[in-house]
Order: C-alpha cells, then sequence, then structure tokens
C-alpha cells in the first residue's frame, strides 16, 4: 500500500525542518533569524515557527540560543578570549541577552563558568561529560546558591 499524501508532506515537512535544524547548527554564529531562516525554506515565519516547535518541542530561538551556548561553554572552557570576545564568536550581538540566556541555560554566569575548574570533568566518561555539560534548556537549570 502507497503512502498517503499526506504522509509525504509530512515527510517533506520534516525534511525541511531538519534542514533548518542543519542550518543553526551549521551557522550558529552568523546572524540568523526566523524570518531569514523561513526565506531560506520559502515558508512563513509563522509556518517555520509553529511546525518547528510541534517538531522538536521548542522553538527556533530556543534551539539556537541553545547551539550558541553549548559552544560558548566550549571557548570558555578553553579560556583564552573574554567574556565578551565570546559572546560575539558565538553570533550574540548584545552582552546583556547572552549573559542573561547562558546563565538561565547553564546555572551560573558565563564569568563564573568561566572560573571553574577545568578538569572538572575529567573523571566522567566522555559520553556522560557531554550530557552533564549539554545547557538545560526551557530554563532548568537550578539556581547557583547565594552565599
Amino acid at each position: 500500500m502507497a503512502p498517503s499524501t499526506d504522509d509525504d508532506q509530512r515527510l517533506r515537512d520534516l525534511a525541511m525542518l531538519r534542514r533548518v535544524r542543519d542550518r543553526i547548527d551549521r551557522e550558529y554564529a552568523q546572524p540568523l533569524d526566523v524570518d531569514a531562516l523561513a526565506r531560506g525554506i520559502n515558508v512563513s515565519a509563522g509556518h517555520l515557527s509553529r511546525e518547528f516547535k510541534k517538531a522538536y518541542g521548542e522553538s527556533v530561538y530556543s534551539y539556537l540560543m541553545t547551539r550558541r551556548i553549548e559552544r560558548a561553554m566550549a571557548l570558555l572552557r578553553r579560556g583564552d578570549l573574554s567574556v565578551t570576545e565570546v559572546c560575539y564568536e558565538v553570533g550574540c550581538s548584545s552582552l546583556g541577552t547572552f549573559s542573561t540566556r547562558f546563565t538561565e541555560l547553564v546555572g551560573v554566569p558565563p564569568s563564573v563558568f568561566r572560573q571553574q575548574p577545568d578538569g572538572i570533568f575529567e573523571a566522567l566518561p566522555s559520553v556522560l561529560a557531554k550530557r552533564v555539560a549539554r545547557p538545560i534548556r526551557n530554563r532548568e537549570a537550578p539556581a547557583e546558591p547565594r552565599a
């Protein structure tokens, strides 16, 4: 039995969304926004936003910022760039927005994260270290205890 037209359309839509996600993964440091991503696949920004969230459970912007924060974490661990330099290196144009979003996803400000010891995950197998170090989406990071 051949797949229905609806199934074919759904597969095309998923392939389109995967292209958007792949572009974000590749070009996270470029000035990307929902309008530009939507133009790249010839759909409206609203349609892209709705379909992306339905398929991946988060907004296009949230996915983009998570990629940027993941890269920022790696650059901050490396230690040779300032927080401001890292902000611009990962494609953010506002240090305030970058710092706020970093803190929401990671649980500590970028300046504090940068000061944490490099070998913090040394004892963990790499697969677990990647999982533990991945930013938490949707503001789920626990708040840093206040001294």
